[in-house]
């Protein structure tokens, strides 16, 4: 019996600009990641050493001849090129090869659409997809027909390419009515969890990092977690209890990389929002990654481009186990753990509470013994240090630590 094939043939295509060699073969090795995520199989890879991509066909004419010939000879379904083709580009290759075209950027969106669970983010990677779309209407000719099906097409976002220009802007129009509707809501439970005495704590990093893994070790959620890029889409908070019996809120996100498509950047604000009002973030990095001053540099960039750079931020370096030398730290405060060794991830516990101390004001409360309630309450939602009970006054002697504007301590 025959085995059919599941997965697309895809030749990978890319430009080496001067003095990028690092830099391109990592982004070369990242896309392939992102191809085989997607459902695909490089089964080669092209590249060209320019100072610049060509204007007209991103690689030279000889290239492409030689990438027509490749493509040919190994019955590749897909080409994906390693950065983001603009419409003339696709054009003019569309008019020399016979294959389907695709860049990075709809890769990366084809992935969203595949992992995304809830109603808001399938929403958000059509709204994203259409976006896309929208400007390479024109002029596409046979490159329509050849984009029906496969990586960079599927999912919720996936739509008769040769759908008119309006009727892509009214769906477009109706997804964002529907987004603003879901968004007031998140809007509303968001301020509700502002202005509760709740410590809120976001889970940030670069894609693959470990962010699910370390919310799972930390509250017991059992969340989907995977060696593979954008296993989180959807947001997910849950309860962290901290050594001191303390009980703070952590939220998931979805992880960042380098070029994220703009339309990506838009559609999913709402998304990265839910860690826009926390009081504080774990900067997940991955320690073992071959890029990881890459990886940094891309989540700062991006927290700026969000305005969430102000927020106070506690950076872990995640998967200490893998590490076949000496980290050297970048970014302070640090903690250097492996989110799968229970020990670490109590030492990670504890340097959480160091830095909220930091931000938090120092109370000190006599609590009548009949407020035990107000007790409860103070254990589980302030750094409670010290507790004494006075016969003579019948009352607790409580100090500690408490969220700034906390209703807790205001006597």
């Amino acid at each position: 019996m025959e085995n059919k094939k599941t997965y697309e043939k895809v030749i990978m295509v890319g430009v080496e600009k001067q003095n990028e060699e690092d830099a391109f073969r990592y982004s070369f090795d990242e896309l392939e990641q992102l191809v085989e995520n997607a459902g695909g199989k490089v089964v080669a890879r092209l590249s060209q050493k320019r100072e610049k991509v060509d204007y007209k066909t991103y690689i030279g004419k000889g290239k492409i001849s030689e990438l027509k010939s490749l493509a040919e000879e190994l019955e590749a379904d897909t080409i994906v090129f390693n950065e983001e083709l603009s419409p003339s580009h696709v054009r003019n290759i569309q008019e020399l090869v016979e294959t389907k075209v695709i860049d990075r950027i709809q890769v990366i969106l084809d992935i969203f659409a595949l992992r995304a669970q809830s109603k808001e983010g399938r929403l958000q990677v059509q709204l994203a997809q259409l976006s896309y779309i929208l400007p390479r209407l024109a002029g596409q000719g046979e490159n329509m027909s050849r984009l029906g099906a496969g990586i960079g097409t599927r999912g919720p976002g996936e739509t008769k390419l040769e759908t008119d220009r309006r009727h892509i802007q009214k769906q477009m129009t109706d997804i964002k009515r529907e987004l603003s509707k879901v968004s007031a809501h998140r809007e509303r439970s968001r301020i509700q969890r502002r202005d509760s005495n709740v410590f809120q704590i976001g889970l940030i990093g670069y894609t693959n990092a470990g962010k699910s893994t370390l919310l799972n070790q930390l509250t017991q959620a059992e969340t989907y977690e995977k060696d593979q890029l954008f296993a989180t889409l959807d947001p997910l908070t849950r309860k962290c209890e901290l050594p001191s019996g303390m009980q703070v809120t952590l939220t998931d996100t979805v992880g960042f990389i380098q070029d994220l498509p703009t339309q990506l950047i838009e559609a999913f604000k709402s998304t990265l929002e839910e860690s826009r009002d926390v009081d504080m973030l774990l900067h997940v990095v991955d320690a073992s990654a071959e890029n990881i001053k890459g990886h940094e540099e891309t989540v700062m960039e991006l927290l700026e481009e969000l305005g969430m750079d102000q927020i106070p931020m506690l950076t872990v370096y995640n998967k200490k186990d893998l590490l076949t030398e000496k980290t050297r730290p970048t970014l302070y405060p640090n903690v250097l753990i492996s989110a799968r060794d229970e020990e670490d991830v109590e030492i990670l516990r504890e340097a959480i509470e160091k830095e909220m101390k930091k931000l938090m004001v120092h109370y000190q409360l006599s609590i009548p013994n009949d407020r035990g309630d107000w007790l409860v309450e103070l254990r589980q939602h302030t750094l409670l240090e010290r507790q004494l009970y006075d016969e003579e006054s019948q009352a607790y002697a409580v100090e500690g630590y408490a969220k700034k504007g906390s209703t807790l301590v205001q006597e």
